[in-house]
């Protein structure tokens, strides 16, 4: 089996990792890409976003139940499905989350000195790999204190656009008349980018004390607080500003409470904005290097990814190689709205894979109905195919030959 980590983590800490990976980054990152689709509609797609996310949850849950071992749906897939599923499945949550994580951390360059964004996000990665370096534990306490700014930082937008009393309910008018309803489920893929974190609990299932249920009570937990903070931000944010000037700016919680009376409040929001992406960014980070962790552990990356540290318990090398990869994406000029877009794309194939691991499962081991799994399924890839066509054509090609890469590479050892 190989090296093992240190179960440290109990269901508050496992609660605010899960808040820390969703709060923030569908407010002050994707409600601007999901208003330019949809207008007004971005409310029905992001109801959509959280039946499909709730169903992928329940997945989710049951299965890091089953399975409490680093990897997530790696794990899951390779079991239930047969071990080409969880190498893609790997692939995708490795590939789409490098993405997320090169996004989050321009949403903090962008948001805290707009002309300095791509050095601010490289020191933003480097820095938050150093303080998850130094142990699991230590991440958990900072994202504490990063989720408790944050929600305060929403409340501000909270109060800013509903109680400034400057609203606008014809904002709320004809939800499918900017892109009808292709446009409605393409917001609901690229608001998916935000409801995705409840799966940075399951990848850390090595480390949970009491995983069978620890887990199944934190990820869904996690997800209706997020879910209830998103539908407020989000119908305060059209009443005040509508989804034109939402759709047209880079910080549109910024522009919503500067249309309200409370201006003074702007930059609130904007240390909120910074810091919601760190602390996604940060929980990211963690979760992609537990996922390559596991497939380095299992032979699929190089054998060096499944070393842990000796004194921190972490797996010290794929959490450097991660952020390595993430420095070299920010400095190729990497463009936000896109990031999302592929990562949306990466993320949902590697959930339609965690919900038909969750259809396999046998009677005695469901806690959820066999059909919830199947509408994950269903609505993973309805998602999917709604998304921009560039970020299809992108996640195609790159899954494509890192599958190829990979796959040559096991062979290769196999052979030897």
């Amino acid at each position: 089996m190989g090296a093992q980590l240190a179960r440290r983590l109990g269901t508050g800490d496992a609660v605010v990792i899960g808040l820390g990976a969703m709060v923030g980054a569908g407010v002050f990152a994707a409600f601007g890409p999901a208003a330019e689709v949809a207008g007004a509609g971005l409310l029905v797609g992001l109801g959509i976003a959280a039946v499909v996310a709730y169903a992928n949850a329940t997945s989710s849950a049951q299965l890091a139940a089953l399975h409490p071992a680093a990897g997530g749906t790696y794990v899951y897939a390779t079991v239930r499905l047969g071990r080409p599923a969880g190498v893609l499945a790997g692939i995708a949550f490795v590939v789409g989350k490098t993405a997320s994580c090169a996004a989050m951390a321009l949403t903090f360059g962008f948001y805290v000195a707009p002309d300095l964004a791509h050095p601010l996000a490289i020191g933003a990665v480097i820095a938050l790999t150093g303080v998850n370096l130094a142990g699991v534990q230590r991440t958990a306490v900072l994202t504490r204190v990063i989720v408790t700014v944050v929600l305060a930082a929403l409340a501000a937008v909270a109060f800013g656009t509903l109680g400034s009393g400057n609203l606008a309910p014809a904002n709320l008018g004809d939800l499918t008349a900017t892109g009808g309803w292709y446009g409605i489920l393409q917001a609901g893929g690229l608001l998916f980018f935000a409801f995705a974190g409840y799966a940075r609990i399951a990848t850390l299932g090595e480390e949970v004390v009491e995983p069978e249920t620890t887990i199944p009570r934190a990820i869904p937990l996690a997800l209706g607080i997020t879910l209830a903070v998103y539908v407020t931000i989000a119908v305060g944010a059209l009443l005040a500003a509508g989804p034109t000037a939402l759709a047209a700016s880079d910080a549109p919680l910024a522009v919503a409470v500067e249309e309200g009376r409370f201006a003074f409040l702007v930059p609130a929001v904007r240390i909120g904005a910074a810091v919601a992406s760190l602390g996604v960014l940060l929980s990211l980070l963690v979760g992609v290097s537990r996922t390559s962790f596991a497939m380095a552990r299992d032979g699929h990356l190089p054998a060096p990814l499944a070393r842990v540290s000796d004194a921190s318990r972490v797996p010290h090398v794929a959490e450097v190689t991660v952020a390595i990869a993430v420095i070299v994406l920010l400095s190729t000029g990497l463009d936000l709205r896109g990031a999302i877009g592929f990562s949306s794309f990466g993320v949902l194939l590697y959930y339609a894979l965690a919900n038909a691991s969750a259809l396999a499962l046998e009677p005695g081991e469901r806690r959820w109905p066999r059909g919830l799994a199947g509408l994950g399924v269903f609505g993973c890839l309805l998602l999917m195919v709604t998304l921009p066509p560039t970020s299809i054509i992108t996640g195609v090609a790159v899954l494509s030959v890192g599958s190829a890469a990979i796959w040559a590479g096991w062979r290769w050892r196999r052979g030897r």
